[in-house]
């Protein structure tokens, strides 16, 4: 029997984050596995709870908890049906799997890196946003640097061409 799985996939909730999540239930989540919703606010993000958990990121928030629009709003996760939907399909169909979200607070490269450490991740999916080269080399890619710099196996999704 094999042992069970934490994936992380991040998500900003753009078009590429979503496909990502669809991309991670459908090839990587099995039964008893854990998923996780990592999602990245920006380090000047007002939120009061980025003075409580800033440096650790929120608690492990259980998908009963995320569903509720008020809860969710409490840690700064935002509320997106189509997540949802996803997030609930996994749950029922993928053998009991565990879902749950976690809040960072800071620079997406640097946090995805920490998110990877902090919750033992066996894996990280992640959408990619498709810069060109001159954006890549100006602003940097969160994916190339955590594919590059992660301590466990990096799944790039790649949005579809218009």
């Amino acid at each position: 029997m094999e042992k069970a799985r934490t994936v992380g996939v991040g998500m900003d909730y753009s078009s590429t984050s979503k496909a990502a999540l669809r991309w991670a239930a459908e090839n990587l989540i099995g039964g008893g596995d854990r998923i996780i919703l990592i999602q990245v606010q920006p380090p000047n993000a007002d939120h009061t709870r980025r003075q409580l958990f800033g440096g650790t990121g929120s608690p492990l928030v259980p998908l009963a908890e995320f569903r509720e629009i008020n809860f969710s709003k409490q840690y700064g996760l935002t509320y997106d049906p189509e997540v949802l939907d996803i997030l609930d399909a996994v749950s029922r169909t993928k053998g009991q799997a565990e879902v749950a979200a976690k809040v960072y607070w800071g620079d997406p490269r640097e946090k995805l890196i920490d998110a990877v450490e902090d919750l033992k991740l066996d894996s990280l999916v992640m959408g990619s946003r498709g810069l060109g080269a001159i954006k890549r080399v100006l602003l940097g890619s969160v994916s190339n640097y955590v594919v590059t710099n992660a301590p466990c196996p990096v799944t790039v999704v790649k949005g579809s061409k218009p």
